[in-house]
């Protein structure tokens, strides 16, 4: 059974699918692929985008801070400001 494009990136570090997202994002700037070949590019693009994201937010969701109240350090979950 052949495995489908995103569960193959599933055993990737977020920084082997940055690069090889860097890759293709470099082919598909330079122009030179065919067509279909640049559709193929760009799913694995997107594929490996949602891959990173994925992991950025798994990595977000275990980031604890130290607040500091009434004298005494605590930990807090990580909750990033919004835009």
């Amino acid at each position: 059974m052949v495995e489908s494009k995103e569960n193959q990136y599933e055993t990737l570090t977020f920084e082997e699918a940055l690069k090889r997202l860097e890759e293709v994002v470099q082919k598909l700037e330079d122009g030179d692929v065919p067509l279909e070949e640049a559709i193929d590019l760009f799913q694995e693009g997107m594929a490996l985008s949602k891959r990173c994201s994925q992991q950025l937010d798994k990595a977000e969701q275990r980031i604890e801070m130290l607040m500091e109240e009434n004298g005494e350090w605590t930990k807090k979950p990580f909750a990033p400001e919004e835009d």
